[in-house]
């Protein structure tokens, strides 16, 4: 098994590629140690100490190190783990336990939206799902729906592209310019 992986516009993550399906459906960020318990591979990567985020995508892992973590020592730590976990063919979630399951249902929105509005919400979602994820997953991330109110849409960036230096300029420039285009009513977008 070969592992490459790719940089993100964020220096401080790696996306790795195991060249197989990491996640069949959905996405799923782990932005501290004691998320990461839902799954042991996550655990296992914020175990070496020198990570703030893991996300997994359909094929990838984006792995966000902490601040003043040494890539070229990491790196090859990191590699080690994917190929120790995609070889056992362990399970990527820990099986739930008695107070929970292992994956959280998806999270509540930041905005309470308007029935009448539900024309308007769906072609945003379409849009975001054709055109704007496939390119943030590009990037080692993902972008999560939150809510539409008042002309402003409510989105919240994850995996490498959290805390990413062009998070602004793509939430912004990017994605509220291509919803602005094709969605007259959308007025801006937010983060949430």
């Amino acid at each position: 098994m070969f592992i490459e992986t790719e940089t993100t516009p964020n220096p401080a993550a790696l996306k790795f590629l195991p060249g197989r399906t990491v996640m069949d459906t959905g996405s799923r960020e782990f932005a501290t140690p004691e998320a990461a318990e839902a799954s042991p591979l996550a655990q296992a990567i914020f175990d070496t100490g020198e990570v703030v985020n893991v996300f997994f995508g359909a094929d990838f892992v984006s792995v966000t190190a902490a601040p003043g973590a040494d890539w070229s020592a990491l790196k090859p730590q990191v590699i080690a783990i994917l190929l120790d976990h995609f070889v056992s063919e362990a399970p990527l979630f820990a099986p739930a336990t008695a107070g929970g399951i292992a994956v959280p249902p998806e999270d509540d929105m930041a905005v309470e939206e308007r029935a009448e509005d539900a024309e308007v919400i769906a072609a945003i979602n379409e849009l975001l799902e054709t055109r704007v994820r496939p390119a943030v997953a590009g990037d080692g991330g993902d972008i999560a729906y939150r809510g539409f109110r008042d002309g402003v849409v409510y989105l919240t960036l994850q995996g490498s592209c959290s805390g990413c230096p062009s998070s602004t300029a793509t939430l912004k420039h990017g994605i509220e310019g291509l919803l602005k285009h094709y969605v007259p009513e959308v007025v801006e977008v937010r983060a949430a």
